[in-house]
C-alpha cells in the first residue's frame, strides 16, 4: 500500500497493515459482521468487562502471525516459505469468520461448525472471495485449506492452528485483559524470539521451553477460571434452552409472534451464505427481547431470565445423587415445571477449550522442541510441569436449576437437601 495502516489495540499496542489485501479484507462486510459477534459468547454476564468481540481478535491473530513471519524473514531462516507470507497473513485474519452469535452456544445447539462455515463465507459469493480472488483465482481455496487444516504444509497450517498458535496467543492475552485477570499473561515476545521454521514444522528452540510452560499455565488456569467459570455454563445453557423450545416450537408451528430473516432458515438447516452475514449478536438479543414476551410461557420465561442475568443456580452432584435428581425431576414436574427446560447437569468436559493434550497429531498438531543437536522431542517429554496437565479433565458435575426451587417450603426434606448444601 502508498501508506502503511495502523490500529490501536489494547493488547499488542499497534496492528499494522501494510498489504492491500489484507486492509481490503479488512474492509468487507464479512469481516466488519465479527464487530456483531462477542468473541467469550456468554460471559459477559460473568465477566462485565468481557465485550470484546471477534474483530478486535482476528485483527489481534494477523498482528502476531505478521510478527512471526517478520521473525523469520528478517533472520533468513531457510526452512520458512517466503511465498506463503500472504497466505498466512489470511488465513490469521480470515479464521473465526464463520463464527455465530454468541459462538459455541449457537454451533451446539444447531449442530454447526464455525470453520466449515468460514470455508463457506471464503468459496462463496461475497466480498471477501472477491478481494482474495483479485490475488490468484485459487486463491480462496488456498486460504480455505489452511483453515480446514487440509492444505499441504504443516507450517503454514501450524502459524493459525496448532498448540502454540497466534490464535491461542491472542484469546489468552485478549481475554483475560478483557475480564480483568491476570491467569491470561505470559512473555509472549520471549516465545515469538524461539520460534523456528524447521524441516516443515514450528518449533521452539529449546531455550524458550519455559516461555511455553509459562504459556500452558496460563491456558490451564484460564480453562478453568474463565473458560468453564460455572456462571458462564449457567448463561450457555439456558441460552441452549432457550433454542430448544423455539426450535420444538417453531416444529410445532407455533404462530411466533416475531420470526425475522434468517432465523426460519436456521431451524430448517438450510441457511444460505448471504443469510448468515445478518445473523449476529444484535439480530439475537433483539429476537430475545421480543420472544421474552410470547404467549408461550416457557420460552418467554427463559428468556426473560436470560436478558436480565436470571440465571439458573447449580450445586455439586455425584453419582449417587442420580435417584435424588429424578426426584427433584418428578416433583418440579408436578408444580408445572418442565424438566426438560429447567433441569440440567452438565460436565465441563464439552467444552471447546483444551489445556494441552501431546497425542493429537492430526487434530492439534504438538508443540515441539528443538534441541542444539538439532534434535526435535515433544514438550511434555521434556517439562514436568506440561506433563503434570497434559490431557487434563477436571471439574465436577453441576446440576443447574431455578434459584427459587431453593425457598419452597413444601418441597421434600431431600430435596431441599439436594438444592441447598450449605444450610
Amino acid at each position: 500500500m502508498k501508506e502503511e495502516k495502523v490500529f490501536k489495540d489494547p493488547v499488542h499496542k499497534y496492528i499494522y497493515v501494510q498489504d492491500k489485501t489484507i486492509w481490503d479484507l479488512i474492509n468487507t462486510k464479512e469481516f466488519q459482521r465479527l464487530r456483531r459477534i462477542r468473541q467469550l459468547g456468554t460471559s459477559y454476564l460473568t465477566f462485565h468487562g468481557a465485550e470484546h468481540s471477534r474483530f478486535s481478535h482476528s485483527l489481534g491473530v494477523y498482528e502476531i502471525t505478521r510478527k512471526i513471519i517478520s521473525l523469520f524473514e528478517r533472520n533468513r531462516y531457510p526452512d520458512w516459505p517466503r511465498d506463503e507470507r500472504l497466505l498466512c497473513l489470511c488465513a490469521a485474519l480470515l479464521h473465526d469468520l464463520g463464527h455465530g452469535p454468541f459462538s459455541h452456544s449457537i454451533e451446539k445447539a444447531f449442530s454447526m461448525n464455525h470453520e466449515e462455515w468460514t470455508c463457506r463465507i471464503l468459496l462463496g459469493n461475497t466480498e471477501i472471495n472477491e478481494v482474495l480472488r483479485q490475488v490468484d483465482s485459487r486463491f480462496p481455496d488456498q486460504v480455505a485449506a489452511v483453515i480446514n487444516k487440509s492444505y499441504t504444509k504443516e507450517i503454514v497450517i501450524s502459524l493459525v492452528s496448532s498448540q502454540l498458535d497466534a490464535d491461542r496467543m491472542d484469546y489468552l492475552l485478549r481475554d483475560a485483559y478483557y475480564t480483568g485477570v491476570n491467569y491470561g499473561t505470559f512473555d509472549i515476545e520471549r516465545i515469538l524470539r524461539m520460534l523456528r521454521p524447521y524441516k516443515g514444522h514450528l518449533v521452539i528452540k529449546e531455550s524458550g521451553m519455559h516461555a511455553v510452560e509459562d504459556y500452558l499455565m496460563s491456558r490451564y488456569q484460564m480453562y478453568w477460571q474463565i473458560y468453564f467459570h460455572p456462571v458462564t455454563r449457567s448463561a450457555e445453557i439456558l441460552l441452549d434452552k432457550i433454542l430448544m423450545r423455539a426450535k420444538r416450537l417453531f416444529e410445532d408451528r407455533y404462530p411466533f409472534r416475531f420470526m425475522p430473516k434468517p432465523i426460519p432458515s436456521l431451524f430448517e438447516k438450510n441457511i444460505s451464505v448471504n443469510e448468515y452475514y445478518y445473523l449476529d449478536e444484535a439480530l439475537m438479543q433483539t429476537v430475545l427481547m421480543y420472544w421474552s414476551e410470547e404467549n408461550d410461557e416457557v420460552l418467554s420465561d427463559l428468556c426473560s431470565r436470560f436478558l436480565n442475568r436470571h440465571l439458573f443456580k447449580y450445586v455439586s452432584v455425584k453419582k449417587e445423587d442420580e435417584e435424588l435428581i429424578e426426584e427433584l425431576k418428578n416433583w418440579m414436574g408436578k408444580l408445572g415445571w418442565s424438566p426438560d427446560y429447567y433441569v440440567e447437569i452438565d460436565f465441563p468436559q464439552d467444552m471447546p477449550y483444551d489445556v494441552y493434550l501431546p497425542g493429537e497429531m492430526e487434530e492439534n498438531l504438538p508443540i515441539l522442541l528443538l534441541d542444539e543437536h538439532k534434535g526435535l522431542s515433544e514438550i511434555s517429554t521434556r517439562s514436568d510441569i506440561v506433563r503434570s496437565i497434559s490431557g487434563i479433565r477436571r471439574g465436577q458435575n453441576q446440576l443447574y436449576f431455578p434459584g427459587e426451587l431453593r425457598s419452597f417450603k413444601e418441597a421434600p426434606e431431600s430435596i431441599r437437601r439436594l438444592l441447598n448444601p450449605d444450610r
